[in-house]
């Protein structure tokens, strides 16, 4: 059983809220994870597990604190995890030198250029190494997980869904990055982690790999406020990502929320309709 630390734990909602570290061997430093835990959980009951990824300069504790989502965990009875954006620490030359590259910013890919490849491999993380975490540590359902996230967790989560059919039986996302070779956060981590060939970014693009999508029915919900100004900026471009869905035929519902911005006061007001959408699948 992989050996957790227990950072804190708050009763919530008769469940408890806790955040434990463990050293990663995918990212090769200490890494911290939110995990809430309906009062059933804490008895024994295993439950679905719902998976939020979060964005930009976030720890795990901004959804912890801000997302509203403990409420909603011990109402539709599901373990709700969500780790940090990025490894932390790793003393890599400019790691903390900008906001939106290095740490905060992992951007949910597995670096290939040689100065981020030991430590920035966040897609494996949250794929592989973490649900093994989660499954070993506490009584989940193993097959019944879904994924979220906001921003550059928006973006990881359709990414972790699309390239992993079947492992997730649900999806959504608030203000995805949804076409990140098109716009400037995505260049800029694309290439720092990646390099400058872009064949190897698609398989890091959402409304690339929706194209070409080819497993188990997947249902994508998401949200954007009117109001965003990284909307405005053209960093999220959801338009392109409704069209990606219609060529690979995959069932998208794009909601722009008139008025919302990039935050949480966004997220949180349409986060029971997100656990709503995955309770769907993951309770069926």
């Amino acid at each position: 059983m992989s050996k957790l630390t227990l950072v804190s734990s708050n009763k919530c909602f008769g469940g408890e809220q806790r955040v434990y570290s463990h050293e990663s061997s995918e990212v090769n430093c200490t890494m911290k994870f939110g995990v809430f835990l309906p009062s059933a959980a804490l008895e024994g009951s295993k439950l679905p597990v719902f998976y939020w990824l979060s964005g930009l300069t976030c720890t795990e504790q901004n959804f912890v604190t801000k997302a509203g989502a403990q409420r909603l965990g011990a109402k539709f009875n599901l373990i709700v995890v969500n780790p940090d954006t990025s490894p932390r620490g790793c003393n890599i030359e400019g790691e903390d030198d900008s906001y939106d590259f290095g740490s905060g910013a992992g951007f949910y890919v597995d670096a290939t250029t040689d100065k981020w490849k030991k430590n920035y491999r966040m897609y494996s993380y949250v794929t592989k190494e973490l649900p093994g975490v989660v499954n070993e540590n506490f009584p989940t359902i193993a097959d019944k997980i879904g994924i979220s996230g906001h921003s550059m967790g928006g973006h990881g989560a359709l990414v972790c869904a699309l390239k992993n059919p079947g492992m997730y039986k649900s999806v959504s996302a608030f203000a995805p990055i949804s076409n990140p070779m098109n716009c400037g956060w995505g260049n800029k981590c694309f290439t720092g982690y990646l390099g400058e060939d872009k064949s190897a970014w698609k398989e890091y693009d959402a409304t690339e790999l929706v194209k070409s999508y080819n497993g188990p029915p997947l249902e994508i919900l998401a949200d954007v406020g009117g109001g965003d100004d990284f909307y405005k900026q053209g960093q999220l471009l959801p338009e392109n990502l409704v069209k990606g869905c219609a060529e690979g035929k995959v069932p998208c519902v794009m909601r722009m929320q008139d008025g919302y911005d990039h935050s949480y006061f966004f997220v949180s007001s349409f986060m029971e309709d997100h656990f709503a959408h995955h309770a769907k699948f993951l309770n069926a």
